[in-house]
């Protein structure tokens, strides 16, 4: 259990901000790329049998245990796992080893937002012709759309972060609500009752956590960014339907119902345990992680899914995850692909990484294993947490690319909107200036902006 906070640290990553201008960008060198028809049973073979050493970047806690099983398939084949950092430190590490064209691993642990940054700079392998297309149907469909947004398939989904609802059942008892919020309209006043009469607040909105907001902007069919995979892009993090949301939740944190404590701190542990915080809107690696940070509230948490915009909807956004990618310029293009899909496409592999080290799966057959999904846990009274999580993987929408700069646009965000929540200020506004920013580092770096 107490392998959960590191594990969710991992899938929340970190910022790494760099420069990606257009003219010169490409970082791969090796020919590794098969024919248009793919490769044979016959290479793969060859492949598989060789003698050969990978080097596998990844943060997952444990990861040597599913590379075991892969070296145990594979003996001609040496695994070396590598923990170089996650969020700022792996990405700058990745990033300087592909740039001077040594040291880079074969495969790579990549968080979804940043996989364009790394097909900008033609850093990754295209999987397709080693077969990565027939496992499509593998993997809940938006997952797959992370790591495929076209023809290409840039990475193997590892974990996700579908989005729901965490509750003190005791607190919001007390304020006299016995069922979670259905609808936001409903959370608004289940905020007000719990504030008044307990004390505490529902949740809590960090105000540098750009992945929560745009897991809430997912969910509410806002499209902030897309990009065509070359030199074109589309940035709308400031439409009417981003403002509307941004509206809501600066309503509910200027009347003090939504508290801005940044997270992840000492103090925002705490207030999980001592009661301040009522519930967290949060992502699917998150029940795991709270009951290892607040296991003396065990029994009193309640898991729903997140409130609905509309009466009777059924939809969710994503908040966190990653894949393993095979780097371009790889010696070992077939051999790596074979690890990238086992560790994260083998039956047992993939059930151990969603039991073990506790990461939500994107697998089909994970999601509907009875050994993950019939899981009762103490924590959250009994609840199947897993089943409901699964449930709700499925409503999450597909339509949702992400900018070739996900590292500038967080750090971006923490300066405009983040600093106008800290300060309960104009969210909306806010959004317009973030909007600002980010089109202008488009532009800068030589992107076509629609």
């Amino acid at each position: 259990m107490n392998k959960a906070p590191r594990t969710a640290m991992a899938l929340l990553g970190g910022i790494a901000v760099t420069g990606l201008v257009l003219a010169g960008c490409s970082g791969g060198g090796g020919d590794t790329t098969p024919s248009a028809t793919g490769i044979s049973q016959a290479d793969i073979d060859e492949a598989m049998t060789t003698p050969t050493e990978l080097t596998f970047w990844t943060w997952v806690p444990d990861i040597q245990n599913q590379v075991d099983l892969f070296e145990a398939k594979y003996p001609a084949i040496t695994v070396k796992v590598e923990n170089v950092g996650q969020g700022l430190a792996h990405y700058q590490k990745l990033r300087t080893a592909i740039e001077a064209g040594e040291g880079a691993p074969d495969v790579a642990q990549i968080e979804y937002p940043y996989i364009p940054s790394f097909v900008l700079t033609e850093s990754l392998l295209d999987l397709a012709p080693y077969g990565a297309d027939d496992l499509a149907d593998d993997y809940v469909g938006w997952s797959w759309d992370q790591v495929s947004p076209a023809d290409e398939v840039w990475a193997i989904p590892q974990d996700v972060g579908p989005m729901g609802n965490l509750y003190r059942e005791d607190i919001l008892a007390a304020a006299g609500i016995t069922e979670p919020p259905a609808t936001y309209d409903d959370y608004a006043a289940a905020a007000k009752a719990v504030k008044e009469k307990t004390g505490s607040y529902i949740s809590n909105v960090a105000p540098t956590s750009a992945a929560q907001m745009e897991g809430f902007f997912w969910q509410a069919g806002v499209k902030p960014f897309s990009y065509d995979g070359k030199e074109t892009v589309s940035i709308n993090v400031n439409s009417d339907r981003a403002k509307e949301v941004a509206n809501y939740w600066a309503g509910l944190i200027q009347d003090d119902l939504i508290s801005t404590d940044p997270d992840f701190t000492d103090e925002w542990f705490q207030k999980f345990a001592n009661g301040t915080y009522a519930g967290w809107l949060t992502a699917a690696w998150a029940p795991v992680f709270l009951s290892g940070t607040a296991g003396e509230t065990s029994g009193l948490w309640r898991a729903a899914p997140l409130p609905q915009w509309e009466a009777g909807t059924e939809v969710s956004g994503n908040f966190g995850g990653s894949s393993d990618a095979v780097l371009a310029d790889t010696e070992n293009p077939i051999a790596a692909y074979e690890l990238a899909k086992f560790v994260n496409n083998d039956p047992e592999s993939a059930l151990r990484l969603a039991t073990e080290q506790f990461l939500f799966p994107p697998q089909v057959s994970v999601l509907e294993d009875p050994a993950f999904i019939d899981q009762e846990s103490e924590f959250y009274g009994g609840q199947k947490v897993n089943a409901l999580f699964a449930e709700i993987s499925t409503t999450v929408d597909p339509d949702f690319q992400w900018l070739p700069f996900m590292d500038y646009v967080d750090s971006a965000y923490a300066e405009t909107v983040g600093t106008v929540i800290a300060e309960k200020g104009d969210i909306a506004a806010a959004l317009d200036a973030w909007q600002e920013q980010i089109v202008s580092y488009a532009e800068d770096q030589g992107f076509t902006v629609e």
